[in-house]
């Protein structure tokens, strides 16, 4: 049961990175995180659901075109931390980002999310 509300507030935030407009990338982001959530992102430690957002609408905005970001793996949640394997891809096989992400969940939403990237490079075939 534990790891169904982890996907669940996972997918939600893999979504705010495929939302169809800027605008509902906060809405989405607070239906999957708490308002105090910890950032460990690429350029270090942040906080709040505005931090998220702007590392995300950053991402959103990738120089080769409007990406798409999917979890690639199942939810794997051995105790109360759960991981997942996903990959960013821009259009037209552009490069794509891979990576795994841990997220700590409190009260059924994320409040740690500690991000893992590999290199950007061409799309394998």
């Amino acid at each position: 049961m534990q790891e169904e509300t982890a996907q669940s507030a996972i997918d939600t935030f893999i979504s705010a990175f495929n939302a169809s407009d800027d605008s509902y990338v906060t809405a989405l982001l607070s239906r999957a995180l708490t308002s105090d959530v910890v950032f460990w992102g690429p350029l270090g430690r942040s906080e709040g659901i505005e931090a998220v957002e702007r590392f995300v609408l950053d991402l959103r905005r990738h120089p080769a075109g409007t990406g798409t970001m999917t979890r690639c793996s199942a939810v794997d949640m051995p105790d109360e931390w759960a991981r997942y394997r996903w990959v960013f891809t821009t259009p037209d096989g552009g490069p794509s980002l891979a990576g795994t992400d841990v997220v700590h969940l409190r009260r059924n939403l994320i409040d740690q999310v500690i991000v893992f990237a590999g290199e950007i490079g061409p799309l394998a075939s």
